[in-house]
């Protein structure tokens, strides 16, 4: 027999919920409607007063090469950061999955990179990158590569999306290996028995069942891409060289804080928050239909 619990009123539900909805009306609806204000004015060099400019700030925005161009830096950057994280999680998960000795120790050891904060994340990966000092640059010049992401725009754009992804694939490690660990055996076996060989088991049965963690996963790892690597990138590159790794969210940081260009930053976040709104719907209304719960 299904217990529910009920409430006689509306005091203590509203009373339970108020902390949460508190929490986000200060910290998400406060700030967007402050965004959505300020993105209509631009402000004096000194601050003292605010000019009421309309749409222009976007109109601006979307005639600026720069920013156009961190548009396709921002869909390069998030593509790679999800696949490249994703694919190696499922990997991990795979093989953590049929790890019989230790099999506790080699998942803690997996899950260690998640408590390391993004930007602590890019200083580790710029020191073992440092075109002077860094261990990893050394090696690669004894092989007789000249390593130096801070003149090179791709190996820039390599080096945060590997530092992105490695901060990334302890927490898709943890979905799917839970994923993995709620497939029946009954149906696994089944299949052996049948002659189906590892592969083939995992991409006819493994992979499907595990659809709806890919598809919870795919979405978290987007917006992780767009709003997190913040710190991945203020670390190791700056944004540069040349602008090569100004993602969408990092020129709003550039324009507002350094260039002291409130109004175009305000007007940034705005589009940046419909952008990825749109690409959520977008998953949820398309990518959904594939997904078997």
């Amino acid at each position: 027999m299904e217990k529910r619990v009920t409430f006689k009123g509306w005091t203590l539900p509203l009373l339970l919920l108020f902390p949460q909805l508190l929490v986000t009306l200060v910290f998400f609806f406060w700030p967007a409607g402050q965004a959505i204000y300020q993105s209509a004015f631009i402000p004096d060099p000194f601050g003292l007063k605010t000019q009421f400019v309309g749409f222009d700030n976007f109109l601006f925005l979307f005639t600026d090469p720069l920013y156009l161009a961190s548009f396709k830096t921002t869909a390069v950057f998030s593509g790679l950061v999800t696949l490249l994280s994703m694919a190696l999680a499922l990997w991990l998960a795979v093989l953590a999955d049929r790890v019989i000795k230790g099999a506790t120790t080699y998942r803690t050891l997996l899950i260690w990179p998640y408590a390391v904060a993004p930007a602590v994340a890019g200083v580790l990966w710029l020191f073992m990158f440092n075109p002077n000092v860094g261990l990893v640059s050394w090696y690669l010049g004894v092989l007789g590569y000249d390593w130096n992401h801070v003149l090179d725009p791709n190996e820039a754009m390599g080096l945060v999306v590997v530092a992105s992804s490695w901060g990334r694939v302890s927490y898709n490690f943890l979905f799917f290996l839970a994923g993995l660990q709620a497939i029946p055996q009954s149906v696994i076996e089944a299949a052996a028995i049948d002659g189906a060989r590892f592969w083939r088991r995992f991409w006819t049965i493994i992979f499907p069942l595990l659809s709806p963690t890919t598809f919870f996963l795919l979405v978290v790892n987007v917006v992780y891409s767009f709003f997190e690597t913040f710190g991945v990138i203020h670390t190791i590159t700056s944004g540069g060289p040349q602008q090569a790794t100004t993602i969408l969210v990092y020129k709003v940081f550039s324009d507002g804080f350094v260039g002291q260009d409130l109004g175009s930053s305000a007007a940034q976040s705005v589009v940046l928050l419909i952008v990825v709104s749109i690409l959520t719907v977008i998953q949820f209304r398309y990518i959904e239909r594939r997904v078997h719960y």
